[in-house]
């Protein structure tokens, strides 16, 4: 009985563990552009454009110039699988 546990737990904390949200990553910079969909910030000599909807938490009303923090997750929307050609490969 105990095996049969101790796998369950194991299996159960695999689950939890691959459950586990998008990395969080963060940009600082002064505000090059805000929308109500998106907020362009200026870093280094890029400008990042970051996505924004209803549920994006802001504090304050931010506008051109302002220095922000924000706090965003990089999520996969799709991935296509292409195939490898490589130097042996013929094509006809």
């Amino acid at each position: 009985m105990k095996p049969y546990l101790a796998l369950l737990i194991a299996a159960l904390f695999l689950t939890a563990a691959s459950l586990v949200a998008a990395k969080d990553y963060q940009v600082t910079g002064p505000v090059v552009d805000v929308k109500d969909d998106v907020i362009i910030v200026k870093k280094g000599t890029e400008n990042w454009e970051i996505a924004r909807d209803k549920g994006t938490k802001t504090t304050g009303d931010i506008k051109k110039g302002d220095k922000v923090m924000i706090k965003y997750k990089m999520t996969a929307t799709s991935i296509d699988r292409h195939e490898h050609r490589g130097q042996g490969s013929s094509q006809g």
